[in-house]
């Protein structure tokens, strides 16, 4: 069983937002995000279904072409394949992310490819 709680995990980084991951199989990874205001985690479209609940703060989901409100308690379920990210708003946020099964690396390329240009959507800020 692994077992920890957003306290004990809390990491907030300047540069970009905070991925601590407390599991991880085959089938599925769990994410505690931490995200300083206006940090992004930039959209991209993996073969994996997400889930992420907000804790704490207020920020925006995107949702194919839908950008979704959301604040602490929501759930919001993207399913794989589905353009999708993250985005703070004007405060902090801190939210749960669960995918099913984990993205591969190549997956993650238009994320790292977002956050080296500073851009939540990097392909209609291309």
């Amino acid at each position: 069983m692994v077992a920890t709680d957003f306290d004990a995990e809390r990491e907030y980084d300047d540069e970009r937002f905070s991925a601590r991951s407390v599991f991880r199989s085959d089938r599925m990874k769990v994410v505690l995000g931490y995200f300083e205001p206006g940090q992004f985690i930039p959209v991209h479209a993996p073969d994996s279904d997400v889930a992420i609940t907000v804790r704490d703060g207020r920020g925006v989901v995107r949702d194919g072409e839908t950008d979704r409100d959301v604040g602490p308690g929501d759930v919001v379920v993207v399913p794989a394949g589905e353009r999708r990210g993250v985005k703070a708003g004007d405060e902090r946020l801190e939210a749960t992310l669960v995918t099913a099964p984990p993205p591969t690396d190549a997956e993650h390329d238009p994320v790292r490819e977002g956050l080296r240009r500073g851009a939540f959507d990097p392909e209609a800020d291309a």
